[in-house]
């Protein structure tokens, strides 16, 4: 241990005296002291060192007797979405693109709401002080109502609006989220305990522009912008065939680290993209367990602390870890470098508490006012009673033992005090800000709400494709008329003859894959990639379509068209996995085919002919005739005009009906 402290000659009246504890304080020199004392006045530290030092000079009108704990600096929990409290296992066991995508943001556009962002923060904030959290860096929707809920409480926090290109909770567009987030950084700025920040979620949910405007609003304020970056391997994929280059780079050319960056997760980085981090010095945020859950990978945090960077610890939302416990995530944090590299000196105890305290407010550009136990800076502090079971026996040869004691052994359990800014916010382990049992109950009533609305959601594919957004419906009534055709070039003669009239011509090569449920659904989800070509052979535009199919309610109308069936459409935005694994099929069917359409006036009445090739499975040719109305009698008009219109093509109305191609694969 190291006595290097230099105390004043007089003595000095200070409002708290914490001593006989072994004091950790995390400062530059790395200062351990035991038995040590800390000095407080008001909101700050006034000194630290050897409890024998610190009580000669200093007077208090409290004292605390610490002895055989340890006071460390309060723990800095460096990314989170602590309303999502409200949401922990609600989906579990699933890709971070169906999680967040197909669940998360779905039941947020739901229930998101003041009083949901204030139930939640505060049942986050209890759970957090119980794990020796003093400060952390949030990320939400409706940030006002967060920031107000951790200021009762008492916690410091760095709090960023989130800012979405599509609309969210809060904000119908990406321009009313920035002109939200001006806002909240006018009325919070300056606050004691919450530092306002502007929160663009990912690149992959932001345009170019938001991205720009976002850096330019927390340079504008001087507060600091926080944002997920290079999460998953799809991320940096998709932005390599977006951009041409990775998400870091990208991200560098939006000038977005003309900001006080803190980036969250930044899993999957190079030593370049590292390089260019530190020298925009972007404070990282490390959530091992999130990470490790959600199957996203596991970030190169060795290769950062070697060059340099700030890496803080966060335990990400409680949805996706599912606590907020910075002993577990700490531990693991070393762990799992040690794993990874296969050297178990990489990583050790005191640098990982290092991540859990000072270096994590420093990635939060907090390092100034929290982060260790050092005169100056604010009362932020935990006292950890280290007489348990699990951290017996003690040993003093090695300096760091101390580190090791309280990462490797320590638990949030082992918390018995807590001090934000120099109040008490938890003595004896009793909560002193929040009520839990009025928190637990409110949180009830919000699962009963949410259970109920995803009970009904699972049980109909419609509402689950409602869910994930742009779903329209599609015309009451679609006439079908589709027949096998042996001779292709019947078709491409006949739409050029009277009483055929084209309107329009266009060629696509269409891969379709069909999604079938079991009754009582019987729909069919086809997701199509729709491939236009042109003059050349060339594909000129792709489109991604989804077309969910209900059952026909007439299987026949005058000999074999199909009647009235319900269609709804949205657009494709999503992987072929993620839907399959979203909307969970009982069987899957592929068609791929090339399609000649003709858009046609037929004696008065506009449909399409289609001149469909099956390529796969090889089924040959087939011609189909369609049209879609609201009016019950127009379907049936043109479903007698499509008999004719059958005939003039080559093909005959009493070969039998084909509803689908899913149905011939």
């Amino acid at each position: 241990m190291t006595d290097s402290y230099i105390l004043p000659k007089s003595m000095t009246q200070i409002d708290c005296l914490l001593t006989g504890a072994t004091v950790v304080t995390a400062n530059e020199k790395w200062d351990v002291f035991e038995p040590g004392a800390v000095a407080l006045s008001g909101d700050s530290i006034v000194a630290v060192g050897p409890a024998d030092k610190i009580c000669s000079e200093f007077s208090s009108i409290e004292s605390v007797d610490c002895s055989g704990k340890a006071i460390i600096p309060g723990m800095i929990n460096a990314h989170t979405h602590v309303p999502m409290t409200l949401l922990r296992g609600l989906a579990d066991d699933l890709r971070l693109d169906v999680w967040l995508l197909g669940y998360m943001m779905p039941i947020e556009r739901e229930f998101v709401s003041p009083e949901f962002c204030r139930i939640g923060t505060l049942l986050g904030c209890a759970e957090m002080i119980r794990s020796g959290i003093t400060c952390f860096a949030d990320m939400y929707y409706i940030e006002d109502d967060v920031a107000q809920a951790i200021a009762d409480v008492g916690m410091r926090a760095l709090c960023a609006q989130t800012v979405l290109k599509f609309p969210m909770p809060g904000a119908a567009s990406f321009e009313d989220g920035i002109v939200y987030a001006r806002q909240f950084i006018e009325r919070w700025k300056g606050h004691a305990l919450i530092l306002p920040s502007v929160g663009p979620h990912a690149p992959y949910t932001s345009t170019r522009d938001m991205l720009r405007a976002c850096a330019d609003l927390a340079k504008e304020y001087d507060v600091p912008l926080h944002i997920h970056l290079s999460e998953t391997e799809g991320e940096v994929e998709q932005s390599r065939r977006d951009h041409n280059m990775p998400v870091i780079p990208w991200v560098k050319k939006q000038n977005l680290f003309g900001a006080k960056v803190l980036a969250a997760h930044c899993v999957h980085v190079d030593s370049g993209e590292i390089s260019t981090m530190h020298n925009y010095s972007v404070g990282v945020a490390h959530n091992p367990t999130s990470n490790l859950k959600l199957a996203s990978g596991i970030a190169p945090v060795a290769e950062m602390l070697r060059v340099g960077l700030n890496v803080g610890i966060g335990t990400d939302g409680p949805a996706s870890n599912n606590d907020l416990d910075m002993f577990e995530e700490t531990r693991l944090a070393s762990l799992l470098a040690k794993g990874i590299s296969g050297d178990p000196t990489v990583l050790p105890a005191r640098q990982a508490f290092g991540m859990a305290t000072i270096m994590g407010a420093h990635a939060l550009h907090m390092g100034d006012v929290t982060g260790s136990l050092e005169p100056g800076k604010r009362a932020d502090l935990a006292v950890l009673d280290l007489d348990q079971l699990h951290t017996a026996p003690s040993f003093k040869h090695d300096p760091d033992g101390i580190y090791a004691q309280i990462v490797y052994a320590g638990k949030a359990a082992d918390v018995s005090d807590v001090m934000v800014n120099g109040r008490w916010l938890m003595r004896e382990r009793e909560l002193l800000t929040v009520n839990e049992v009025d928190l637990s109950s409110a949180a009830r009533e919000f699962a009963v709400h949410i259970d109920a609305f995803l009970s009904e959601r699972e049980e109909s594919v419609l509402l689950k494709l409602v869910a994930i957004g742009g779903m329209e419906r599609q015309e009451s009534f679609e006439v079908q008329a589709k027949r096998r055709i042996s001779d292709p070039q019947t078709v491409i003669e006949g739409v050029q003859r009277e009483p055929f009239s084209v309107i329009r011509h266009v060629q696509y090569h269409q891969y379709d894959t069909y999604f079938l449920f079991p009754e009582p659904e019987e729909h069919q989800l086809r997701i199509r990639e729709d491939d236009r070509i042109g003059e050349k052979g060339d594909v000129e535009d792709v489109r991604y379509r989804l077309t969910l199919i209900g059952p026909a309610k007439e299987r026949e109308f005058l000999g074999s068209i199909l009647l009235s069936r319900s269609r709804f459409l949205a657009p494709s935005v999503h992987t072929l996995r993620f839907y399959r694994e979203y909307f969970c099929p009982d069987e899957e069917r592929k068609v791929e085919k090339d399609r000649l359409r003709w858009q046609v006036d037929f004696q008065g009445v506009e449909c399409y002919v289609n001149l469909d090739q099956i390529v796969d499975p090889d089924l040959g040719y087939f011609v189909e005739v369609k049209a879609r109305t609201w009016s019950k009698g127009d379907a049936e008009e043109k479903a007698r005009l499509m008999g004719e219109m059958l005939l003039r093509l080559g093909a005959s109305p009493e070969d039998g009906p084909i509803e689908d191609y899913s149905e011939l694969s």
